[in-house]
């Protein structure tokens, strides 16, 4: 990949709000990291990787409809959120 490829995709922002959203469900749920990954089938290190803001974790669309049925939401909910608000 090239530096002008590298900055064209740069989705840092992106996967730090994902996890913030993921967090944020999953708290609303009374989960801890650790009830999630059991339901979704994951450990609970990469529940907490996808979850830290200042760590890239890419996370596959299965994890992200998974996590998304058992937080009882829709998954573009997750991709919608806004840690801002």
């Amino acid at each position: 990949m090239t530096d002008e490829t590298s900055a064209l995709f740069d989705n840092l922002e992106r996967y730090r709000d994902l996890g913030c959203a993921i967090a944020y469900y999953r708290k609303r749920k009374h989960l801890t990291q650790e009830q999630l990954a059991d339901k979704i089938g994951v450990s609970r290190q990469h529940v907490s990787a996808i979850e830290a803001p200042n760590m890239v974790h890419a996370i596959s669309l299965e994890v992200v409809y998974n996590i998304a049925t058992v937080l009882e939401i829709e998954p573009y909910v997750l991709f919608k959120f806004d840690p801002e608000k």
